[in-house]
Parts: structure tokens; sequence; C-alpha cells
């Protein structure tokens, strides 16, 4: 069966081992960068950057973003936080159904993002784990770019290698198609291949991509708190010291003047100085009016401040001064951001990852399996199995599937004929009874054990129950059904109590009675 691009057209095996995205020394694509744009970063630098990405040149905004990572340890701290919060979630793959074959596609699928350890724990498979990890680059730039190069052995495999953003350029049609940079077609570049690149673009605003990105929305912050800092810098270097002052007297010679200003001037770094008797040097501190050094430091926490409602959504665990409370409260915040974040990512692998995979080694499906980054709710499973321990002997059909997603428990593996392979968890491993669907005994009832004389005689007595009382429940069932309403019911009980004869049934209750005092006795 030939494999197909976007647009319908055969895609050469041969291409997808190729690395379509990777850079070079003197092509398009360069190894080493495009250079620092932020020294000495001004108002009007900055909006032609912005006014530039606007227009579809990202190239020196791309570097700015990368910039603010390496260089504002705030920013890049809670950017990180962001990725981390992401990054750190367990990843679980659901079957599209417990069909056999959708159950084989999930195990394939699994068996690209897990590998099982030495201890025997499941955990992320390195290449996956760095892979999202490159994908969560998108959040500070706007989008990010993996490229997956295909290996042949049984199957195909990715091999996952992360692109550099700067090797891509938006369609100047639309604004919404990225196409690579290469040398085919340097103004317009080329489209990506379906099969070869995964493109992450988080939905952090609507509108162009080229106008979303973290860093773009503190960079105002970054910008003025580097002028802050230099300011602060300045100012330290002339008032950090207190201002030395040297007095001499009327009478001092010019060597007397100059060994006082030399001595002004050691004491700087040396700490001390030696002069006349008759001079002395006085220290006066700096002025703190208006706001002195305080200014430059509220400034660059309230810019902190600002930057971490910009990515984190909330300032209370990411700055100082917060209580515990305040601190839960705003988690809550956060947690809806990593919700969104987690699915927007699951919706990336799915569409570019699993879809890939699956179309190249089982071929075009009605229906794939899916990835989900998953955030754990506070859901009680305690309750959940005990709902379902009394609601499915009722009948309720709950798909297996779902509640092993639940646990986080893949999927048993099959065999060639459908079959779970190994042995299987069921109600008599875990010590319940075997009973049928629509049993009318719970699943949670106890373990049957021995029964003493007493439960005999129970079950003696009621073996036949239903012909005991049938002479005396029969009549009046009829009468109900014949009655035409609550009142000529009771009206016509009180006739009828008169013609029963319930003889057996007494006579049973008699002998019951006279067994049990039987075994009362004999205790």
């Amino acid at each position: 069966m030939a494999i197909v691009d976007q647009f319908g057209k055969p895609i050469k095996a041969a291409n997808l081992s190729k690395e379509l995205g990777r850079p070079s020394l003197t092509g398009v694509r360069h190894t080493w960068g495009t250079g620092t744009v932020s020294n000495g970063l001004t108002p009007q630098r900055l909006a032609t950057i912005l006014q530039a990405a606007d227009l579809g040149d990202h190239q020196a905004y791309l570097s700015l973003a990368e910039e603010m990572e390496e260089r504002d340890a705030h920013y890049g701290s809670v950017l990180r936080t962001r990725k981390l919060a992401v990054s750190g979630l367990d990843v679980t793959v659901e079957s599209a159904s417990d069909d056999a074959r959708d159950i084989a596609l999930a195990d394939a699928i699994r068996e690209q993002i897990t590998r099982i350890d030495d201890s025997g724990n499941v955990t992320a498979a390195a290449g996956f784990s760095d892979m999202v990890d490159d994908l969560l680059d998108a959040l500070g730039k706007g989008f990010s770019v993996v490229e997956m190069v295909w290996q042949r052995g049984q199957i195909w495999q990715p091999k996952f290698v992360w692109r550099d953003p700067h090797f891509f350029m938006w369609d100047r049609d639309t604004g919404s198609e990225l196409r690579l940079l290469d040398e085919v077609d340097i103004v317009n570049g080329v489209a990506l291949d379906k099969h070869k690149f995964i493109v992450h673009i988080p939905k952090i605003k609507s509108g162009l991509t080229s106008r979303s990105g973290l860093a773009r929305l503190s960079a105002i912050s970054y910008m003025c708190k580097a002028w802050t800092m230099k300011d602060w810098m300045a100012f330290a270097d002339v008032f950090g010291l207190p201002l030395r002052v040297g007095k001499y007297g009327r009478g001092a010679t010019d060597d007397e003047i100059d060994t006082l200003v030399t001595a002004i001037s050691n004491i700087a770094s040396d700490a001390g100085a030696v002069i006349p008797e008759s001079m002395k040097i006085e220290f006066v501190q700096a002025s703190t009016t208006g706001g002195g050094t305080g200014i430059f430091k509220e400034l660059a926490e309230y810019l902190d401040r600002q930057v971490s409602k910009a990515v984190l959504g909330q300032t209370m665990t990411s700055d100082d001064g917060s209580s515990q409370a305040q601190a839960n409260v705003h988690n809550e915040v956060r947690l809806d951001i990593v919700k969104s974040d987690a699915k927007q990512l699951s919706s990336t692998l799915n569409r570019h990852f699993v879809k890939s995979f699956i179309d190249l080694n089982y071929g075009v499906q009605q229906r794939y399996p899916s990835v989900c980054v998953y955030v754990p709710d506070n859901e009680d499973l305690t309750l959940l199995v005990t709902a379902l321990e009394k609601l499915v002997p009722l009948g309720l059909e709950v798909e297996q599937s779902v509640i092993r997603d639940k646990f986080g428990l893949p999927d048993p593996g099959l065999d060639g004929a459908g079959r779970a392979k190994g042995k299987l968890l069921g109600v008599q491993s875990v010590g319940l009874p075997v009973v049928a669907a629509n049993h009318a005994t719970a699943l949670n009832s106890s373990e049957p054990t021995a029964k003493d004389d007493v439960d005999l005689l129970v079950d003696d007595s009621l073996s036949d129950w239903e012909k005991v009382i049938a002479p005396v429940l029969n009549p009046i069932q009829e009468l109900a059904d014949k009655s035409s309403s609550y009142e000529e019911f009771l009206t016509k009980l009180t006739a009828l109590m008169q013609t029963l004869t319930p003889s057996e049934f007494i006579e049973s209750l008699a002998l019951a009675t006279f067994k049990a005092r039987g075994l009362g006795d004999g205790q």
C-alpha cells in the first residue's frame, strides 16, 4: 500500500529516513544561530523586533525569546516551571475500543513511548520524554518543531530530533502554515512533509501564531528590568560606599594635601590609610531621599510579578510574601493552565505522532488509539469501585479500557487468536465470589462460610415457602388486581380474611418454632 502525504502524493520510503531539517554551515539553516539582539535593548528596538514578527519575519523575535530565558533568571525559572508541570505528567495510551485490533494498535504505541527498567517499573522512554520537553519550547516562542527520522527494522520507528525554530517561516498568504527554509525556495520555503514533522502550536491567544508566545507578553517587562538592573548597579557603584571627605588645616602644604588625597583613594581598596594627626577623614552616608536603593528593588520585584502572572497565571507560588492559604487558592488557577497545556500537547501528539506511526506500519485506520498527557484529578477511586460492585451486577455496561485508564493500568496483551496473554486478575483472585453479570447476589458479598444448625433450619423452612404461603397470598393478590380503588380493596379484604384457611402455613410455622426451641435447649 502506498504512503501518501497531506496532498495525496506518494511519499518515497527513502525520504522518511532523511533529515530534511538538518542545519549546515553554509546553507540557509545555519548551525550557529543568528547572533544576539538583546544587548542594549531599547523601546524603539523592541518595537522594531515585534513589528517584524507581525509581518512574518520572526528571526529576531525568536533570538530575543531565547536570550530572555538565558539572561533573566526569573523569567527562565517560571517558564521552566510551567514546562515541567506538563512534562512531569504521566502519559497514557487508550485504545479506541476493547476490540482486539484496537488493543493491539494501542500496545504498539505504548511500546514506543514507554520502557520497563530493571526494577520492573514502567517509565517514559528517553527519546519520547525528551521530545515532549522540546515541544513545550513552544510556550515561550509560540511554536516548536520536532523532526521524526524514521528507522526501518521490523517496523518503522521514529528518532526524534528537535529543530531550531529559526529554520522555519510562516507562509506569506495566510500566516498560518509553517514552512521549512530551504535553498529550493528561499522566499516561500517548502511545505512540511506530513509524516516527518511534529509541530506544536499552543493556543495561548487567538490570532496569528507569530503574535503569540509568552516571550512576547513578557518582553516589555524584560526590557524594563534590564534597565532597572543597570541603573541599580550604577547607583551601587556611586553610592554603595559612603562619601569620603578629607579635611586639612589652613597651613597644610601641597605634599600634605597630596597625602590626604592618596589616603582617601586607597580607603576603597585597602580599607585603611595613614594621614598626619592634623588631618581627618569623615564618612558621609548617601541620602535615601526619593527612595534611594529601595526604588530599584521595588521596581524589579514588580516587574517579576508581572512576568509570573503572564507565565503561571499567578504570583503566590513564585514570589515571596504569600501565605499557605493564598498559595493553595492560586494553585487551583495554575491547575487550569496545566490542564489546558496537557490537552493541547495530547492533541499534537495524536495528530502528528500517533497517526503517522499507525499509518506507516498498519495502514490508514478508521479509528486510532489516543495518547493522553494525564493530569490526575482528586477522584475517589475507592468510591468508584464500590459503585461498580453494585451497578455492574444490575446490568450497567462499562468498558474495561475506561476503568483501566482510571487506574493507569495498561491494556492486557493479546495473542494471535485475540485472547489475553498470561493470567488475568479476576473476581476469584481478589476473594470475591464468581457470579453471573445479572445475578441478584452483589459482588461485594462476603465469601460463603460453613453453615451451622440454625442456618440449616432456616434453609429447610424456606425450601417450600411458596407452596405454604400460596393459599393465603394468592386470594389477596387477586382481590387487589380486581379492586378499582384502595378503599374498595380494604372493604373487601375484611370479608376475604374470614374465608381464608391458612392451616398449612400455621402448621409449618409451628413446626419451625418447635425445632428452633429444641436447638435452643440443646445449646
